[in-house]
């Protein structure tokens, strides 16, 4: 930023070192943009015009005051074509760092506002955890609640197979037990008669 013409940033809300909007963490002195731990490719002109921007966060900062900003000190540049160029690079670094929603709003004819919302501060902000870490914890009603569902309904069917299956288990113990004593009971008859004939032939002998 040693081009930059410091006179637009007079005024400026907060010259700290550190600034962070969304999941964005930039370090002005190092001229470094992080983002979930991994630095981004946002140098030279790009991160001169992001500072600008975010120095005047809310306020409109006309292309003219842009210009002076970025190129005061070379006057052999097509300004207008380099501007252009310098604020798509910018969005669409932005836009693939911030879930798509554009911080940066276009003022037709006069120049573009950042409209996000930022942090400035003289010492590092904490790390964000990024949202797919498996640190993480996202907390889903509905399917807590289907969750709960289906494990009433297996403890439900668990409970009708155990049920069932002593139900079953019950009619083969009963049912051996009623074929023992069936045929305990036949041997027993089969026993009595048998001494019962023996007993008559012994009578008709005598």
């Amino acid at each position: 930023m040693d081009s930059m013409d410091p006179c637009l940033l007079q005024g400026a809300p907060n010259n700290a070192r550190y600034v962070r909007f969304g999941s964005l963490q930039i370090d002005q002195q190092r001229q470094r943009v992080m983002r979930d731990g991994k630095q981004l490719c946002l140098q030279g002109k790009t991160f001169d015009m992001l500072i600008v921007l975010l120095q005047k966060k809310g306020e409109l900062v006309t292309r003219e005051q842009l210009k002076r900003a970025l190129w005061s000190t070379e006057v052999h540049v097509n300004h207008d074509a380099n501007l252009n160029t310098t604020v798509n690079k910018l969005r669409r670094a932005l836009d693939e760092s911030t879930d798509k929603v554009s911080c940066i709003e276009t003022i037709p004819r006069k120049g573009y506002r950042f409209t996000g919302t930022a942090e400035f501060s003289d010492f590092p902000f904490a790390e964000i955890e990024p949202a797919n870490s498996t640190t993480s914890e996202t907390i889903d009603p509905d399917g807590e609640q289907e969750a709960r569902e289906c494990e009433t309904f297996r403890l439900g069917k668990s409970l009708t197979v155990i049920i069932v299956a002593l139900f079953l288990a019950g009619m083969l113990i009963g049912a051996t037990a009623a074929t023992f004593w069936i045929s305990h009971a036949a041997s027993r008859v089969r026993h009595s008669a048998l001494e019962e004939s023996r007993y008559l032939s012994v009578r008709g002998t005598c």
